[in-house]
């Protein structure tokens, strides 16, 4: 089969590979029909994070099951699934407490928690990008989607990774209906939070960055958008909000934050949350902020290169505020996303610049990379249907 495969730093090629197949009897087999580049995944192709050449990437999947094991009882060959970014059993102690991002037995190593499609430190298992995936223990981890999968595949895919995500950001953050809410970076995920933001009901709601083509995208969803190259984040909202800041904000950039002057500095926006946020607010973070590759590319000094930054703890514990942090555990969410899609009331597919076959992935992973003008988000099809 056919899948992007990761040969080094930048070095993306659509090449054959052995295909996906059943292992074990709790497995689904699906065929990929869209699967996104994701900015984690942007970690990956610019060395940042250790991953292994050769390995297929991928962890935002949607496709028709099959094939299916013998002690699968949900799931059916033909159905459209869904796919969390999370592979969890369903079984361990996290899972059974809700917290399939950091499942226990999919993880071989020992000393970790959570596993993953295709990504760095989350097991060894291969990405979507590709034309198969096996699924393990498909009957908890594949959702299901009704009629209207095909025709609204757009939406419906973002419900494996970065709608769950920028939703999470504003469950810890939490938001409520009248909140006031600033989220920094307009990214895919900062995008998301923005609208669960909106979809929750919030009554004013602030996205912050520096990339003018996404900004149009906040404003077009009902955000106030803040140009970083020329606005403080933490003064426009203050000076809204009588001084007081804003009731709650979420982190939706990582280590990959700039400055004002374009530099690269992982403290810059939880630094500017603080700052912006209340006395007693609460904070959602979901930028990656892992250590670095030490054999790869760095950030700008040892410390953020193992994922070590400055925070201004004191104003954050004088402010009496909380920060939630750490990745999505989708299957929390989706279920109930996926019905605002089938219902109408959600819409996320609005984030979609790029729908390519599978052959055009090494250029699309560099425009993306490039933060090229006009690439908000990429799905690859592996079906060619793009």
């Amino acid at each position: 089969m056919k899948a992007a495969v990761y040969n080094g730093p930048r070095d993306i090629r659509v090449e054959e590979v052995p295909d996906a197949r059943v292992e074990e009897p709790t497995d689904i087999l699906v065929r990929i029909t869209s699967t996104n580049i994701c900015g984690s995944d942007l970690h990956m192709y610019e060395g940042r994070t250790s991953f292994e050449e050769g390995r297929t990437l991928g962890h935002e999947n949607l496709g028709e099951v099959v094939e299916v094991g013998p002690a699968v009882r949900k799931v059916r060959v033909g159905d459209r699934v869904v796919l969390p970014f999370n592979i969890a059993c369903g079984h361990c102690k996290q899972c059974e407490k809700g917290l399939t991002n950091y499942c226990l037995a999919m993880q071989p190593d020992p000393a970790l928690a959570g596993a993953a499609y295709g990504f760095a430190d989350m097991g060894p298992y291969q990405g979507g990008q590709a034309e198969f995936l096996r699924v393990p223990y498909g009957d908890f981890n594949a959702l299901r989607l009704g009629e209207d999968a095909a025709e609204r595949e757009s939406d419906y895919v973002m419900l494996a990774d970065i709608f769950p995500t920028g939703y999470h950001a504003t469950e810890m953050a939490g938001v409520e209906p009248g909140d006031q809410t600033v989220v920094f970076g307009a990214g895919p995920v900062g995008l998301m939070a923005a609208y669960s933001a909106l979809l929750r009901g919030a009554g004013r709601v602030w996205v912050a960055d520096h990339q003018a083509d996404r900004l149009a995208l906040a404003e077009r969803i009902g955000a106030i958008p803040i140009d970083t190259t020329d606005q403080d984040p933490a003064e426009v909202v203050k000076e809204a909000t009588l001084g007081l800041g804003a009731d709650n904000g979420c982190e939706c950039v990582g280590y990959q934050a700039h400055d004002a002057e374009g530099h690269e500095n992982a403290s810059v926006t939880l630094n500017g949350l603080v700052d912006a946020v209340r006395f007693t607010g609460r904070i959602g973070v979901v930028g990656v902020f892992l250590p670095q590759d030490p054999g790869g590319e760095t950030a700008q000094n040892a410390q953020e290169a193992h994922g070590r930054i400055p925070i201004d703890y004191g104003k954050m514990w004088f402010k009496g505020q909380t920060v939630g942090n750490g990745q999505a555990p989708v299957k929390r969410y989706n279920r109930a996303l996926r019905d605002l899609i089938a219902g109408g009331k959600a819409k996320p597919g609005f984030l979609v610049s790029h729908e390519l076959p599978l052959e055009e992935a090494p250029n699309a992973y560099k425009n993306f990379d490039a933060r090229i003008d006009g690439w908000t988000k990429v799905v690859l099809h592996p079906d060619g249907a793009a």
